[in-house]
């Protein structure tokens, strides 16, 4: 059971952080308001690499059940839900914006010579906002999926492993 679970739990890593990546990086590249394939495609790749590292580091299933635990939420209730989305979002999405937003700084700042005129904070701060909004619904969305995926791939029966099994539905 342990070793499903750490399974469960690196694939949780790569699902989330590609998902994340795609998601972000097109929402940062599109709210740039230069958007072209090849920056996509770098902010895709840098941010894919950042956020699977995020996820093998930090143990943000973890961290959701015991402060779910602490708080006496019923695991994958609703209120659940809503919080480990909220905890998560705010371990990967500064971070993963924090790398976007520099990467994007820096190719500005080359390719103009060093002329640009961007101000890194308003830059960073604006989308921040943004793609913590977007992180959220992400999050919110797409991790009980993977995570119900996940326990069917590993055979892990409703009632097994953290948080009594997959989530089935939103308010159990």
């Amino acid at each position: 059971m342990e070793r499903k679970m750490r399974c469960i739990n690196r694939d949780m890593a790569v699902f989330m952080g590609l998902t994340m990546s795609l998601f972000l990086s097109l929402t940062g590249t599109l709210s740039s308001g230069h958007f072209t394939v090849v920056a996509f495609i770098m902010s895709f790749f840098g941010s894919t690499i950042l956020s699977i590292f995020i996820g093998f580091i930090v143990p943000v299933g973890k961290i959701s059940m015991n402060v779910d635990r602490k708080l006496g939420l019923q695991p994958n209730g609703l209120k659940a839900r809503f919080l480990n989305s909220f905890i998560s979002d705010l371990i990967y999405t500064p971070i993963m914006t924090l790398g976007m937003v520099v990467f994007a700084y820096m190719m500005a700042k080359k390719q103009s010579g060093g002329k640009a005129d961007l101000s890194f904070l308003p830059m960073f701060l604006k989308s921040l906002a943004i793609c913590f909004a977007v992180g959220y619904v992400l999050i919110f969305i797409f991790q009980p999926m993977f995570m119900n995926m996940l326990f069917k791939k590993y055979n892990i029966p409703r009632g097994m492993g953290p948080q009594q099994g997959p989530p089935q539905g939103m308010g159990r």
